[in-house]
């Protein structure tokens, strides 16, 4: 990828933008749909995903997939756990992160959130690769992470983006140019306070200033991307995600050079977008 240098952020580190005019960059259309309510959303994105995933187990014997957690994928979690016709037998579901040094039994754990919405609510899945943010010794879990998840494809990645525009936790300017499957991430106060607002932390500083985040260059690496995002509070990383320019300060940006990302939004996310 080609990259033009920007200021310096206020970490000190280059902010950077795709360059778009190069012919080595392919434009991509993004596929938006719009619905009204974030009900509607979770529905149309749960029953895209579930046509998905019955698509790529016609295909092959096994699947590996990627489900992301949060506030933002509620609604969709509800449906997708009750489509009809999805052998879970034969999914692989990791997962996008997760807060460093938070047991499994905190409210706001990921791993949590994932046990109790999707591993004990579907048949017989194949398997759960939890990130261990717990782990003591958190080099060893990338390392575990990453050969388990470069062993074979993933067919299809369900995530969201933040009110800062990260993708997983990536937070801006996020790292566009590590290959490494999982890194440590630091958490900046826009997405801390998310958390916050979201209900899931007593205080700030209650809120993990580290997280195990999927780095970018994998996620892109998903077959299909099913992006869910509803609420006027993400309207503006909507609007500089979806129409801005591709820049690490806007990491979802990135998503527009996927080939087969689906948007998902309702009327309020979207309500900055011009077209």
């Amino acid at each position: 990828m080609d990259y033009c240098a920007g200021a310096l952020d206020r970490s000190g580190r280059q902010a950077v933008s795709l360059i778009t005019g190069t012919a080595r960059i392919k434009r991509v259309t993004m596929n938006i749909t719009i619905l009204n309510d974030k009900q509607a959303l979770g529905r149309a994105a749960a029953e895209k995903g579930a046509a998905l995933l019955r698509a790529a187990l016609s295909a092959k014997k096994e699947i590996s997939i990627i489900v992301a957690t949060g506030a933002s994928q509620f609604e969709m979690l509800e449906v997708l756990i009750t489509e009809k016709d999805i052998d879970w037998s034969r999914i692989t579901v990791f997962h996008l992160d997760e807060y460093i040094g938070l047991p499994v039994t905190h409210p706001a754990s990921f791993r949590k959130y994932l046990r109790e919405r999707l591993v004990a609510r579907v048949p017989n899945l194949k398997e759960f690769v939890e990130v261990n943010g717990s782990a003591t010794d958190i080099n060893a879990e990338l390392a575990r992470l990453g050969k388990l998840i470069s062993a074979g494809d993933i067919d299809v990645c369900f995530a969201g983006i933040g009110e800062n525009g990260h993708l997983a936790f990536n937070d801006p300017p996020a790292d566009f140019e590590t290959d490494a499957p999982y890194i440590v991430v630091d958490l900046d106060e826009a997405c801390r306070r998310q958390q916050l607002g979201e209900g899931w932390f007593p205080t700030l500083n209650d809120v993990p200033a580290q997280a195990i985040s999927m780095s970018i260059r994998q996620i892109m690496k998903s077959k299909a991307i099913v992006l869910s995002v509803p609420d006027e509070r993400k309207s503006e990383a909507v609007k500089n995600c979806v129409e801005g320019t591709v820049s690490n300060l806007h990491p979802a940006s990135i998503l527009q050079r996927h080939e087969n990302c689906l948007v998902f939004l309702d009327a309020a996310s979207a309500s900055k977008l011009k077209r």
